[in-house]
């Protein structure tokens, strides 16, 4: 029987308990995977405490949104994958089909091919940040040569990937950070120019570097600690894409700034465009591709084994010196 790491409440990952759990076997339109790597998401945090986008239907339940592997069953009618195929997750509200697992059985949907110059460990490591990055970036924004990009905590794995993405479509890139030796890191990802938050006036470095014109786009998620310091360097018709909260508090929106900028505040879910087939069939072959080509590549900061998946939360949420996925590898 398949090992899989299972909360039992919402008490948190310390929680969190391996166990045996039944072979399942795919319905219609569903393959299942062997799981060769899982990696870790902070929204897995505060999901296993109740505070995320969606709760779990029941209990107990499995985490995890990311993972790579090799199919080895197919459910009837479902087109498109053959047993012994590599491939990977996308983002998906998985409810009780979390990918902590060793056998894992997902809405073909779901599931994409694996990139084949990757291991699995890069393979689990790709769809979440990447898509959550191309989306503002590349088709509602859209931004280009000319265009300037603040990206906030820009050392998370969505901030590193829309700092690759966004020197790609040939945009001005800022980034922040609260630590001064994590500058090289994200000049190295893509950032032109990078702050040091507490260290300098944001909005005044923001005007600096954009000649006076502001950020087009602000790629935020942190909460109320930054908004209201990047607020007064916006540039006309500029849009604050908030996808998270880092420092757990919800911002109150600069109104004044938003209103003499005819700027938008736009609570961003990737969720809400991987459900678009469209939107996720753009995203998918762009990402695809920049990744075949090795102009951008998922950073792996430490890798697990099943048995340590606490210890590996435990590393995720402390202050960290190097940068990266934290990947779970199950050994099969």
């Amino acid at each position: 029987m398949p090992r899989a790491w299972r909360i039992h409440d919402y008490s948190g990952y310390r929680g969190l308990e391996l166990g045996e759990v039944p072979l399942e076997e795919p319905g219609p339109g569903e393959v299942r995977l062997r799981v060769e790597a899982f990696a870790l998401n902070w929204g897995d945090m505060d999901l296993m405490k109740d505070n995320y986008s969606f709760s779990f239907p029941r209990l107990p339940a499995r985490v995890g949104i990311e993972a790579a592997g090799v199919v080895d069953a197919v459910g009837p009618n479902t087109e498109g994958f053959a047993i012994g195929e590599r491939v990977s997750t996308l983002p998906y509200f998985y409810y009780d089909r979390g990918a902590s697992t060793e056998s894992l059985v997902i809405d073909a949907r779901y599931v994409t091919k694996a990139v084949p110059n990757l291991s699995a460990v890069e393979n689990a490591s790709i769809w979440m940040q990447y898509l959550t990055a191309y989306f503002p970036l590349a088709e509602v924004t859209k931004v280009g040569p000319g265009s300037h990009v603040l990206v906030t905590a820009a050392t998370s794995t969505a901030g590193a990937a829309s700092l690759e993405i966004g020197r790609i479509l040939g945009a001005t890139m800022i980034g922040t950070t609260r630590f001064e030796e994590n500058a090289d890191y994200l000049r190295k990802m893509g950032a032109d120019h990078v702050i040091v938050t507490g260290k300098a006036d944001l909005a005044g470095r923001i005007w600096e570097i954009t000649g006076g014109k502001g950020v087009d786009m602000a790629f935020d998620p942190v909460g109320a600690g930054l908004i209201a310091q990047y607020s007064p360097a916006l540039a006309r018709n500029a849009c604050i894409y908030f996808y998270g909260t880092l420092d757990t508090v919800w911002p109150e929106l600069p109104f004044v700034d938003m209103f003499q900028k005819n700027a938008v505040f736009h609570p961003y879910s990737v969720f809400n465009y991987v459900e678009d087939p469209a939107m996720l069939a753009k995203g998918e072959a762009f990402i695809y591709g920049m990744l075949s080509e090795g102009r951008i590549r998922p950073q792996i900061d430490r890798v697990y084994p099943m048995e340590k998946y606490v210890e590996a939360f435990d590393y995720l949420r402390q202050p960290r010196t190097t940068h990266g996925k934290v990947v779970i590898e199950t050994g099969l």
